[in-house]
């Protein structure tokens, strides 16, 4: 069988042959295994509707009727993730532990009258349940009186501590890249700047945890490398080409986010973070804009198919708990991967292996629409081009990423790389590794045929912007995120239909293909919106594109932006 043989070729290959250039170390290749893992964003935003609190919310906002930790790890756990990261603090300096140097924590809501502890109910349920436990810890906070002193660094160092003293072994420490600003400040209500390279003194606090979690990987997108890297977008997704290396100092440029860097000198890999959801904390407006089926699926494929990690966030209800809809459509998504790769056609195969090329014999048509390998990335990452082909009637056709639009996109390989293209019937494939930085060490080849995903389960009435990738960068602001640039001239808003609370009535359109440099679109007023909620089209010249920022200059009521439905032509 093909396993049997991969595995002698491999231990044969191994045996002879030098390490390539930087190599992960233990805690990366088993975080590397975890493949997908969840996200749960939790705190007093989700009682004032708000994705970034100010730091002045009252703790007594928080009372949830129906909290349940086993029920978040359970749902996790069906949904096929890992282990997840808890938003122990965000922005707003809530603290969702006792902690004993604030008052602003769980210890002083109405909650089990102050005696509650989410992060140790969390972490508790995620052993019972057999998954990982980590934290997210904000280093901005908009509450404390001194953040963007050096007091609030020995605070901020304090409460780290104590996350990693007390609730057991955790996985990853997950610091946000969003850094000063305006916040409440413990009632200064003013504007804060720090120096994100410099303020937080990283390299002491780096040192502090691996000192105290020895096998707790540090995510930072930061100037200090930390063990992990953003890939540039919470869209969900990675570059088709995705090296695990970046450079050890410097700035880290969208481009290196996205595709790391092939001459990198450390081993950096992405993690792909996205929601299930438009935000990352619930919003009873976004229930109808919980990820298709279909669009979980593409996810999967353009971050764990992508040599990267999926970091799926659940968003946690009023009432303490996972919401239904977002529930079923993460088990439908673990039942979907399950259904994708349950067979591998190449097992049943005869495989020969020679130089640079495997070749599958199936003996007779055999239909199959998705391709997987692996390299054995404990000696590098190595590949850096292959090329796919189907012996269709005694004819060899070529085979390309129908998920990638710009080239053919067979390039990085890395720890798991998935293509995925239109059903052939073919008695042979042949997989070839055209370049590469030394000889490849390839431990798994994959043969499988997908179902197709004709319409969305369990909903098929399935909104327009559920095929896009959506997420917001503040209350006020949506972004829309491609793989490659698009030829647009048409954006197409649809105001909520039950409420008036964030309306658009004001709104301004930028573009842009680098995150950096934007381009304003259109700007102008949705007239007679509020009265009349039906669909607004707002028309340009002609622009390539490969991200859309949409903002509400002006909403009709409240302070966070809805919408209905958005189409993009």
């Amino acid at each position: 069988m093909l396993m049997t043989m991969l595995a002698i070729l491999v231990h044969a290959q191994i045996a002879g042959l030098s390490p390539c250039g930087p190599l992960p170390t233990e805690n990366q290749l088993r975080w590397q295994d975890m493949e997908m893992y969840a996200f749960i964003h939790y705190s007093l935003n989700t009682y004032t509707d708000q994705e970034w609190g100010f730091g002045n919310e009252d703790p007594q906002l928080f009372n949830p009727s129906q909290l349940d930790c086993r029920q978040w790890a359970r749902v996790c756990k069906q949904a096929g993730m890992r282990g997840i990261i808890f938003t122990a603090k965000h922005h707003c300096g809530f603290c969702m532990w006792p902690s004993a140097y604030t008052e602003y924590s769980v210890k002083n809501s109405p909650w089990k009258n102050g005696k509650g502890d989410v992060v140790r109910e969390l972490a508790d349920a995620c052993r019972e349940e057999g998954l990982e436990f980590a934290v997210y810890l904000s280093p901005w906070d908009r509450n404390h009186p001194e953040y963007g002193r050096p007091a609030y660094v020995t605070y901020f160092r304090n409460q780290l501590r104590e996350l990693l003293t007390n609730y057991g072994d955790i996985f990853e420490v997950w610091f946000d890249g969003a850094n000063g600003g305006d916040g409440w400040y413990g009632g200064a209500n003013e504007t804060r700047k720090i120096d994100r390279t410099t303020y937080y003194e990283w390299p002491e606090t780096y040192k502090m945890i691996r000192e105290l979690q020895p096998k707790c990987l540090i995510w930072n997108d930061g100037s200090d490398r930390g063990d992990l890297r953003w890939v540039g977008t919470e869209a969900g997704h990675v570059g088709e080409t995705n090296w695990s290396l970046l450079y050890a100092k410097g700035d880290v440029p969208y481009q290196m986010l996205h595709y790391g860097v092939e001459d990198g000198d450390v081993w950096c890999p992405g993690e792909t973070n996205t929601s299930i959801r438009p935000g990352w904390f619930y919003h009873d407006a976004e229930n109808e804009h919980v990820k298709s089926l279909s669009k979980l699926m593409d996810t999967y494929y353009k971050s764990v198919g992508r040599n990267s990690t999926l970091l799926l966030n659940f968003p946690i209800a009023p009432n303490g708990r996972i919401h239904a809809t977002d529930s079923l459509r993460g088990i439908a998504f673990k039942q979907m991967i399950d259904e994708v790769f349950k067979e591998n056609l190449a097992d049943k195969a005869k495989t020969t292996h020679k130089g640079d090329v495997f070749t599958i014999d199936f003996k007779r048509p055999t239909p199959f629409n998705r391709f997987l390998a692996e390299e054995d990335i404990a000696k590098g990452q190595r590949v850096k081009k292959f090329a796919l082909e189907a012996d269709v009637n005694g004819k060899w056709l070529p085979l390309k990423d129908e998920l990638v639009e710009d080239g053919d996109g067979l390039t990085t390989i890395g720890h798991r790389r998935i293509i995925c293209f239109p059903t052939v019937k073919a008695t042979k494939l042949r997989f070839t590794i055209n370049s590469y930085k030394q000889e490849p060490i390839i431990k798994k080849i994959g043969v499988y045929l997908a179902p197709e995903l004709s319409a969305d389960i369990p909903n098929s009435g399935e909104k327009k912007s559920s095929a896009l990738h959506i997420f917001f960068g503040s209350p006020q602001q949506m972004f829309i995120d491609w793989d490659v640039e698009q030829t647009i001239s048409t954006f197409r808003y649809l105001p909520p239909q039950d409420s008036k609370d964030g309306i658009i009535t004001h709104y301004t359109l930028w573009g842009s293909n680098d995150w950096s440099n934007w381009t304003k679109l259109a700007t102008g007023e949705f007239s007679n919106i509020i009265n009349n909620p039906i669909w607004q089209t707002i028309k340009f010249n002609p622009t390539n594109v490969r991200v859309l920022r949409f903002e509400a200059d002006r909403l009709s009521n409240g302070s966070r932006m809805g919408y209905g439905d958005i189409e993009i032509k």
